[in-house]
């Protein structure tokens, strides 16, 4: 019974394993290729207006 219950359990874990390598290979939105372009230019548009915050700040004193 305890050998029954395992096998179970394996195949489970093995079936659930195949569903996270599926996920893992395809990508999450086909339409989001230029992503870490996007992040890339978001996060240096972002720094440049810290520093612009930052400037005015600074100038304020």
């Amino acid at each position: 019974m305890a050998d029954e219950r395992l096998i179970v359990a394996i195949g489970r874990i093995e079936r659930a394993l195949s569903r996270v390598e599926k996920l893992v290979t395809v990508p999450a939105n086909p339409h989001d290729t230029d992503l870490a372009d996007r992040h890339a230019r978001l996060k240096k548009e972002t720094l440049d207006a810290i520093r612009g915050i930052d400037q005015m700040l600074s100038g304020a004193n």
